[in-house]
């Protein structure tokens, strides 16, 4: 790799025991961590050490999901893992450059990024980088918020990721989703303001009150062979299930529900996968980890059965 981007990445022991990336082994997905947090939240901080305790607990699993896949998506893409980026937290500046630039290389090279945050500020530089490679790029973003919020003092933050993208015109807006919206907030009128920015806001009580089959299959149907950017924040799922993340949400699906979801979005032209704000500290038992790796395994079977 170039040294401009070899400089900005760290070692650290690799996803599921695949190879350090090369260029040279033609690799068609690869791991990249992202330890970064804003450190502005005054308890829940610790998402940095995400990517590290993703890595950890995926080593724990196997290549093949019973029931619906018996590729090995480690053989099929090449995976390979790339490292952590060598990101300080709440270096704001830093950061997105170095994770646009990381990810503008992969992309380059005809590689899908597979990345482990961090708080939900890293999908904004990835979405720059992608920007750049998808003129008509959509995200979709499964998470209890919008991350979609007005904003006030400072532009900057884990709840303005998506108002970013769209002042920014990296997506088109019209045809992205935020799917499982629900719980406290701290400002009222999050939904309309999201749909204002020409988002398409799916909250849980809708998603579930239609039937998540349906609705995935409408949205299948409206993307078509659009080029999705899959974002997903674990605090989609129940806080039962999902305890070490940056802000746990009740009221969402469990871990069954949750995989379920996921694979039905086979056949989805995924250019981009972003799963984050897993928050160690705040889980002993490391079961937030062990269930963002499995997402991330199913993830890589959805690319590799496409």
């Amino acid at each position: 790799m170039p040294d401009q981007v070899s400089s900005i990445s760290r070692k650290s022991k690799n996803f599921m025991g695949v190879k350090d990336y090369c260029k040279s082994d033609n690799s068609q997905a690869v791991i990249m961590g992202l330890p970064f947090d804003c450190g502005t939240d005054p308890i829940r901080i610790g998402a940095r050490h995400g990517p590290k305790s993703i890595r950890t607990q995926s080593q724990i699993l196997d290549p093949y999901i019973f029931g619906f896949s018996d590729i090995n998506p480690l053989e099929k893409l090449n995976l390979t893992d790339f490292g952590d980026l060598d990101l300080t937290a709440g270096k704001f500046d830093d950061a997105f450059e170095k994770i646009e630039t990381a990810l503008d290389y992969l992309l380059i090279n005809k590689v899908i990024p597979v990345t482990f945050g961090g708080d939900g500020m890293v999908s904004l530089p990835q979405m720059r980088a992608m920007a750049k490679h998808y003129k008509d790029l959509v995200v979709l973003h499964f998470d209890a918020h919008s991350d979609a919020y007005p904003i006030r003092e400072e532009r900057y933050n884990t709840a303005t990721t998506f108002t970013c993208a769209a002042h920014e015109k990296l997506i088109d807006t019209r045809n992205s989703y935020h799917i499982g919206c629900r719980g406290p907030a701290s400002q009222p009128a999050l939904a309309e303001f999201a749909r204002q920015l020409g988002y398409r806001v799916i909250s849980m009580d809708q998603l579930f009150d239609e039937g998540p089959v349906q609705v995935i299959n409408t949205i299948k149907t409206n993307l078509a062979d659009r080029p999705v950017y899959l974002c997903w924040d674990m605090d989609f799922f129940d806080a039962s299930c999902v305890p070490g993340v940056c802000e746990p949400t009740w009221g969402g699906p469990s871990a069954r529900e949750g995989l379920s979801i996921l694979k039905n979005l086979s056949g989805l032209n995924i250019v981009g996968i972003d799963i984050n704000t897993v928050c160690p500290p705040h889980d002993q038992t490391n079961m937030s980890a062990h269930l963002a790796a499995n997402v991330a395994l199913l993830a890589l079977h959805l690319i590799a059965r496409d």
